[in-house]
């Protein structure tokens, strides 16, 4: 154990891989693996997964828990029609990460709906699976869709889209 002692001396952290609780260790070095990635990555996706299971693993969550599918997923909002009436979705860009809902909401100026262009969403997304079927009347009504295809998705209002009630989401 001389090494040990001298690598105590030296104040040099040290980590006990005989430790007596070998999921501990591994939550550990995920743990620091998820910090580097939210250090590192260029991808806000990526950074934004590994800090929610670095979070997960700090609070004490098991190792099983924070890498299921979707445990970092997260929900957008966007309101249908501006608070002072105006007919847009705000915001009308967003962007969302592959697993990540939108949750559109009937502000003003209703009713609205939320209809994807066939022309401008990715390759095998079908324009019905995620479109609405019907008009949001009520003030407050929602319409909540989940997106696992990375790309760009143009949509609109069908009622207002002749007065430019357009929108932009890019799944990343």
């Amino acid at each position: 154990g001389s090494h040990r002692a001298a690598a105590a001396r030296a104040g040099e952290p040290m980590m006990s891989i005989g430790d007596k609780n070998p999921a501990k260790t591994l939550e550990m070095l995920q743990l620091n693996d998820e910090l580097n990635t939210v250090v590192k990555s260029d991808s806000m996706c990526s950074r934004r997964h590994a800090m929610a299971r670095a979070a997960g693993l700090a609070a004490g969550l098991a190792m099983a828990q924070v890498n299921k599918p979707g445990f970092a997923a997260a929900t957008k909002m966007v309101k249908l029609g501006a608070d002072n009436g105006q007919l847009v979705f705000v915001p009308d860009e967003i962007e969302i990460c592959k697993g990540d809902s939108v949750t559109w909401t009937n502000n003003k100026a209703g009713p609205h709906n939320v209809v994807f262009d066939e022309e401008a969403i990715p390759e095998g997304v079908t324009q019905e699976s995620i479109s609405m079927d019907g008009l949001l009347n009520d003030e407050g009504a929602t319409f909540t869709k989940k997106f696992d295809v990375a790309g760009s998705y143009a949509y609109y209002c069908e009622p207002h889209r002749g007065a430019g009630m357009n929108g932009a989401l890019t799944v990343a």
